[in-house]
């Protein structure tokens, strides 16, 4: 069965608390089913606190898009997604990733140890784990994974519900479709597309702030959608039915831009 469509905002909490917590307000009105946060110190409040606040405040689910492995011990993340699932009454899911390009520097800058990537992979793995066994039987918290090797995408394929690939800037739309359609988990399995350029505008934290829109426009990347209200609707139907794609994440500057786009293709 085709899946229904829902659309997840990037909003990080700006310096005006009230401000935020309106705009949020405005996301769920528009038709969003999820706030996301990132997961990038110093940026930006932590995501647990911010996506407690905000769960309490709407009926958005809220999730991570997504936690950085390498910043925190797996029992520590674990115990955090199992703790908003609990406070939030199954509105939580936790997006995981083995974390952003240039993770090493970052790590070092925050005096932490810099972990490899087959490590980094492993300790998805045991964050899922410890997340499974917290749950326990009788709860069930979804976990979207950032994945672009066969290695993260065969650890996705047993053990996430969503699954967005981790495309760069420069990946042609022929070249993630294809990762898209060699993905196989042999169970249903969401596919989320990530798109950090709407229009002319760029969204912070989903890509670097040098993302030339046009370039993605004029190259048909998976990275771009239109911010005419017609022309998105229609193109945001047609990665369904080429690609697969059901869950669309988008930045908060551009989520009122694509308002009239999401209202009409919202749990169809």
């Amino acid at each position: 069965m085709t899946r229904s469509f829902r659309f997840g905002v990037v909003a990080p909490p700006a310096t005006d608390v009230s401000a935020w917590r309106d705009r949020v307000r405005r996301f769920a009105d528009s038709g969003y089913s999820t706030l996301l946060m990132p997961d990038v110190p110093r940026w930006a409040p932590a995501p647990g606190p911010a996506l407690a606040f905000a769960a309490a405040r709407t009926p958005l689910r809220v999730g991570t898009w997504v936690y950085a492995s390498p910043l925190r011990p797996a029992w520590s993340t674990a115990w955090e997604a199992h703790s908003l699932s609990v406070l939030t009454e199954g509105r939580f899911e936790m997006g995981i990733g083995t974390g952003r390009p240039g993770i090493e520097d970052e790590l070092r800058e925050l005096g932490m140890p810099t972990v490899l990537p087959r490590e980094r992979l492993d300790r998805v793995r045991e964050t899922v784990a410890t997340l499974r066994e917290l749950d326990g039987p009788d709860r069930h918290t979804p976990v979207v994974m950032a994945v672009r090797g066969p290695k993260a995408q065969a650890l996705a394929a047993e053990v996430a519900d969503t699954v967005t690939i981790a495309a760069m800037p420069d990946d042609t739309r022929a070249f993630v479709t294809g990762m898209v359609r060699a993905f196989r988990p042999g169970r249903d399995v969401e596919l989320a597309l990530h798109v950090p350029a709407v229009g002319d505008t760029v969204a912070p934290f989903m890509a670097p702030p040098d993302l030339d829109p046009a370039a993605l426009r004029a190259a048909d990347s998976l990275a771009f959608l239109p911010d005419d209200p017609v022309a998105a609707t229609e193109e945001i139907q047609r990665r369904r039915e080429e690609i697969g794609y059901t869950y669309f994440v988008v930045g908060a500057v551009a989520a009122d831009r694509l308002a009239a786009a999401v209202a009409e293709l919202a749990g169809r």
